[in-house]
C-alpha cells in the first residue's frame, strides 16, 4: 500500500490524485464552497478583498483559480499573482516581463551553447580525417 504524509498537515495516508488526506482534501473542499458562495455575491471582489473576507489563503485562491474551480471570466477585477515576480494577471502563471526576461535568457544560453559546441575541443592541434587519406 502506497502512503506518505500530508504536505497540509503532516498526517499520514493513501496516497490519491489530490496527494492529500482525506480531512485537508474535505477542508480544501469546504474552503472552496466559501470563496465560490462569496464570487457569487461579490463579483467585483479582488483576490486580496476574496481572501480577507473568507479567511483564505491567496495561494489557496490561487490554486483554485488555475485548477479552473473559480472562474475569473466573470470577476472583472479577480486577477492572480504572477509566479516569479508576484504582480497581478488574468491567466498563465507569469506576466509579460518575466515571460519576454525567461525568453531572453534561453535564448542567451542557447547561443551560449551553441557557441561551446562549435570551438573545436582540441584547439590548434591538427586532427586526421578518413577524408584526408583521400585527397592528393
Amino acid at each position: 500500500m502506497n502512503v506518505d504524509n500530508c504536505p497540509r498537515c503532516g498526517r499520514l495516508y493513501v496516497k490519491n490524485i489530490l496527494e492529500l488526506c482525506q480531512p485537508c482534501i474535505k477542508e480544501l473542499e469546504n474552503q472552496y464552497v466559501i470563496c465560490a458562495e462569496y464570487l457569487r455575491k461579490n463579483r467585483g471582489t479582488n483576490i486580496q478583498e476574496l481572501s480577507d473576507a473568507t479567511e483564505i489563503s491567496i495561494k489557496e485562491i490561487t490554486r483554485f483559480i488555475r485548477e479552473g474551480r473559480i472562474s475569473i471570466a466573470n470577476a472583472p477585477n479577480m486577477m492572480m499573482p504572477c509566479e516569479v515576480c508576484g504582480n497581478l494577471i488574468r491567466d498563465g502563471h507569469m506576466c509579460d516581463s518575466c515571460r519576454s526576461r525567461l525568453s531572453k535568457e534561453l535564448n542567451r544560453a542557447a547561443a551560449e551553447s551553441a557557441a561551446a559546441n562549435d570551438t573545436p575541443k582540441n584547439g590548434n592541434k591538427a586532427a586526421y580525417r578518413a577524408v584526408d587519406k583521400f585527397r592528393n
